[in-house]
């Protein structure tokens, strides 16, 4: 079975090198511990997890994967993988459709046996109770300062030249479009905003 090791390294070059260094041993030794042949460390340096877009290695894992290059994907902890819960489960998802296993060795998550397959059902539903509960305190949350007169929504940005701008809009030296483009704001933002200042 060939298997896909990927890894998140820190900013620092020292600690890059140091890092890739022991985590390509633990995954060599993982490969060799399970009968397995390492097909390919991904390593993504300097890089966070929120910004997929800009992981270059793991969209080429994804897309290895689909090619059907490998038959699993390794990581030491699902931090390194997937910012959140709910992304961690629709990767999982769509390398599982293409036949690719994974494993995360500190959640003792593994998709090719019973107990890891467990183990997901229980991160899915701990998600999805995680999300209930924040949207729930949000709610409330806002209630509670609307209650109080606190709560007064997002407060619109202005833009610094906004007064000027629809002066001359008005004194019809800018079209309407011109006036939205230099504002950078919508049709419907710039007439609510036309409405207020008449106000």
């Amino acid at each position: 079975m060939k298997i896909a090791a990927y890894c998140r390294v820190s900013t620092d070059k020292d600690e890059q090198i140091d890092s890739l260094i022991h985590q390509k041993e633990f995954f060599v030794e993982y490969a060799k511990r399970n009968g397995h042949e390492l097909f390919r460390l991904y390593a993504d340096e300097g890089i966070t997890g929120t910004s997929l877009k800009k992981r270059e290695e793991f969209k080429r894992l994804l897309r290895d994967g689909e090619l059907g290059l490998f038959d699993m994907v390794v990581v030491k902890d699902i931090s390194r993988f997937a910012r959140n819960t709910r992304d961690l489960l629709e990767l999982i998802e769509k390398l599982t459709a293409k036949g690719v296993e994974f494993i995360s060795k500190k959640e003792s998550i593994d998709t090719t046996t019973p107990a890891g397959k467990f183990m997901l059902t229980i991160f899915g539903a701990v998600a999805e109770l995680e999300r209930d509960y924040l949207l729930q305190r949000q709610h409330e949350g806002i209630a509670a300062a609307k209650a109080q007169g606190k709560y007064t929504g997002r407060k619109p940005k202005v833009h610094p030249n906004q007064k000027h701008i629809l002066q001359r809009w008005r004194s019809k030296e800018i079209t309407a479009v011109a006036a939205m483009k230099a504002l950078g704001v919508s049709k419907t933002t710039f007439y609510r905003i036309v409405q207020k200042e008449s106000k």
